[in-house]
């Protein structure tokens, strides 16, 4: 009886302790995903998890260096580097002496979360299917619009020529049933000479022939004339891919803090790569869910890749190594030189938004240009566009003074000059 109470008594530990596991599992996985959370507030803007950034890859790291060491430094990394620690000071070395922030208020559970993020197996890479469609990588796009062109316009010709040959065919047996029932076929001078001489003769009809003709022509000509100096829908190439629907519409960056000089200048400004390095130096590849059917991460990746080239940034060693390549891109937006716009009239003065001129830039994965920009084009703007004269004194009292006289509350951009030749011509 002793014995069945021992194995009942076993029972009873062994399955507490698998439930204590069990409960245990379930709570480190829970402090994992909280620690990915606190990983991407505070440290995802220095460390990646399996690639060297600012600091280095994190992954494993608990298991390289002690727990209350870790704990130490993550807190205050220059207190511990001061104090001569061997250890902090490697790390500093190693990391470019770049300081690490120190971070006192996380607590130990905090960080306890962090390294069970760090500690998660990193996910295998997918295996590629046999058959499966591969991904397009931007340089060619695929080609899914189903029949080609080809085959539909053989189809037609094939039928037209069907068509032709039944006619023949339809003709021959009209002829012979004719001549077979004795009938006699009158043959007319069909010659195109003949042809001409009749028209020639029907006055009416050379009158209208004329008119028409020149009514065509001239609108061909004022078409073939009007499209010149024209761009609208340009998309160039560029040397190394940007892309304005992540940029500008996912990560909604303001147009101006790349195009900073849009705001006190004439021209929008081409930015300075170092522009772009201020947030690449720590971004070296995209998320999967940016890739598209048509552009992959790989893609994207390797464009990033082109921008460390030319600027020569070193991804392993965390530095410039001196080595810069030029990058020439190419301009989309070019107005004729007898043409002055000032942008930072139109961006700060009249406050015109920047996707009024250069049409939805956060949908376009490529640049290209988005309205006419042609003389009538401008004019209607400002026919169209009122003046904001709020917090503007100077503004106010013109406005008060043409309102009188144009008998309007609102003012347009004409009403206050804007179609004068020398506002855009000198």
């Amino acid at each position: 009886m002793k014995k069945v109470g021992n194995h009942k008594s076993f029972s009873k530990i062994f399955f507490s302790l698998a439930f204590v596991l069990v409960t245990s599992l379930s709570a480190f996985a829970q402090d994992a995903a909280k620690g990915k959370e606190i990983f991407n507030t505070n440290c995802a803007a220095c460390h990646k998890l399996d690639g060297k950034a600012t600091g280095p890859a994190l992954r494993d790291v608990a298991a390289k260096y002690d727990k209350e060491w870790l704990l130490n430094w993550i807190k205050n990394s220059g207190e511990l580097i001061k104090s001569g620690d061997a250890q902090a000071v490697k790390v500093f070395e190693e990391n470019n002496k770049v300081p690490m922030p120190a971070f006192p208020q996380l607590s130990d559970e905090d960080i306890d979360n962090i390294l069970a993020y760090t500690s998660e197996q990193a996910p295998a890479a997918p295996a590629a299917v046999p058959g499966a469609p591969v991904a397009a990588t931007g340089d060619v796009a695929a080609d899914d619009s189903g029949v080609s062109n080809n085959i539909i316009l053989g189809v037609l010709s094939l039928v037209m020529l069907m068509l032709v040959v039944m006619l023949f065919l339809v003709n021959n047996m009209l002829t012979k049933i004719a001549s077979a029932k004795g009938l006699e076929v009158e043959q007319k001078d069909r010659s195109l000479m003949n042809v001409f001489r009749a028209y020639a003769k029907n006055q009416f009809l050379v009158l209208v022939s004329a008119i028409l003709l020149l009514l065509v022509s001239a609108y061909f000509a004022y078409g073939w004339m009007m499209q010149i100096g024209v761009d609208q829908g340009y998309e160039p190439v560029q040397p190394i891919h940007y892309s304005h629907r992540i940029h500008a519409g996912e990560n909604g960056i303001d147009c101006k803090y790349c195009h900073s000089a849009a705001r006190v200048g004439k021209h929008s400004n081409i930015p300075s790569l170092n522009v772009c390095m201020n947030c690449h130096k720590n971004i070296s590849e995209v998320a999967e869910t940016t890739a598209t059917e048509e552009y992959s991460k790989a893609f994207y990746d390797g464009e990033i890749a082109k921008l460390y080239d030319a600027v020569g940034w070193d991804k392993s060693l965390q530095k410039y190594t001196g080595k810069t390549k030029p990058v020439k891109w190419v301009r989309i937006h070019n107005l004729p030189d007898h043409v002055y716009f000032n942008h930072s009239q139109h961006v700060t003065v009249a406050g015109v938004e920047c996707q009024t001129c250069h049409g939805p830039v956060e949908e376009m994965e490529i640049m290209k240009q988005h309205a006419p920009l042609t003389m009538g084009w401008c004019i209607n703007c400002h026919r169209e566009t009122n003046v904001k004269v709020e917090d503007n004194a100077y503004y106010k009292k013109i406005h008060e003074e043409l309102s009188k006289k144009y008998g309007v509350s609102q003012l347009t951009a004409a009403q206050m000059g804007g179609l004068e030749c020398g506002k855009c011509h000198y």
